[in-house]
């Protein structure tokens, strides 16, 4: 089992952007041509993110924060995703957006659609060596995030060696090049460390929950940014009153104490909570109840209520996976996406 370590550590976040941060639509050409128009002002963060992401770097903290973002959408971008986050107080330690034009240009189409080579390169160049080192990621499950974010854990954790990375790269269909970069790049920090602490999968395509068993406690779907706060309160990464902002938040965005509270509900049904971490929250939350708002005073009486309700519940906690099948998770997702054409062409290998 991967723990979480203490303070003094650096804390590594790695962001993707589309459906993950943002509120991006581009399932259709219609929908990627509204994407590429859209100016910084006109961009929507999924409700909760900001303040999650704002309360994980907060600067007062004694741990050292470090976030890098990893998007699938194209360079041209940089720009107005660079101020739109600039607009939302966050300020990446590194933003790596995918050269489709270069990708065009060259003829390797595969890549223009293809995540593996791309992303996992990504995270492999950005490691950041520590001594003390803890990693969180965040992605959707609009691609392949959970696979990716999993093996790139796996390879740092010193699971999964090279011959075993080299057949998962050649089911992949990746281009020499990639191969050769992360085969390398494998090669330097293959051992490093078990520094993965979770990976959240935010379910934007409601994907059904049972589809990342195969991968272990490690992976947490999670259908809103307070069931990711949650998990990491319980892993005393965030406090109290950064849960508090971010339910502020989510209040903004619509969401009712009641739906928030089914939210902790769900997370303890599933065991990834148990209900003691549910009562200290509430006693955390109570602490602090007083400088704010009616959302926060309802929102502790349902979690209270929650708590009570849930206090006969056993259920056993997801395990920590050493073995994950990565050949036959790829092939089975391989067969289960949909192929996307553009003009008539497939944009999937």
């Amino acid at each position: 089992m991967s723990e979480w370590m203490g303070s003094g550590h650096l804390l590594h976040l790695r962001w993707d952007l589309d459906k993950t941060y943002l509120r991006t639509e581009f399932d259709t050409v219609k929908d990627l041509i509204k994407t590429y128009r859209q100016k910084a002002e006109d961009k929507v963060a999924v409700a909760g993110a900001r303040a999650l992401l704002q309360a994980l770097l907060d600067p007062h903290e004694r741990r050292q924060r470090r976030v890098t973002f990893v998007s699938g959408s194209p360079t041209q971008m940089r720009a107005v995703l660079t101020r739109k986050l600039r607009l939302d107080g966050i300020e990446p330690d590194v933003f790596i957006l995918k050269p489709n034009l270069q990708n065009v240009l060259a003829g390797r189409f595969r890549s223009v659609r293809g995540q593996v080579g791309y992303k996992l390169g990504a995270l492999l160049r950005t490691f950041v060596g520590a001594v003390k080192l803890d990693e969180v990621l965040f992605g959707d499950d609009a691609e392949q995030d959970a696979f990716i974010y999993s093996l790139y854990a796996d390879i740092l954790a010193g699971r999964v060696d090279a011959v075993q990375l080299a057949s998962i790269l050649a089911a992949c269909k990746l281009y020499r090049s990639e191969v050769d970069e992360i085969m390398a790049l494998h090669g330097r920090i293959f051992g490093s460390g078990d520094a993965v602490r979770r990976i959240f999968i935010h379910l934007e395509a409601r994907s059904p929950l049972d589809r990342f068993a195969p991968y272990g406690a490690r992976v947490v779907p999670i259908y809103n940014y307070l069931q990711a706060a949650l998990v990491l309160h319980q892993g005393e990464i965030m406090r109290g009153r950064d849960i508090v902002a971010v339910l502020e938040a989510m209040s903004q965005a619509g969401y009712t104490p009641e739906r928030l509270a089914n939210s902790v509900q769900d997370l303890v049904r599933r065991g990834v909570v148990a209900v003691s971490d549910v009562e200290r929250l509430a006693g955390e939350l109570g602490a602090v109840e007083a400088t704010r708002g009616r959302t926060v005073s309802t929102f502790i009486r349902r979690l209270r209520s929650t708590a009570a309700d849930l206090a006969h519940v056993r259920r056993k906690s997801p395990e920590w996976l050493t073995e994950i099948n990565y050949l036959g998770l790829y092939h089975e997702a391989r067969f289960r996406r949909q192929r996307h054409r553009f003009l008539g062409i497939p944009l999937l290998d």
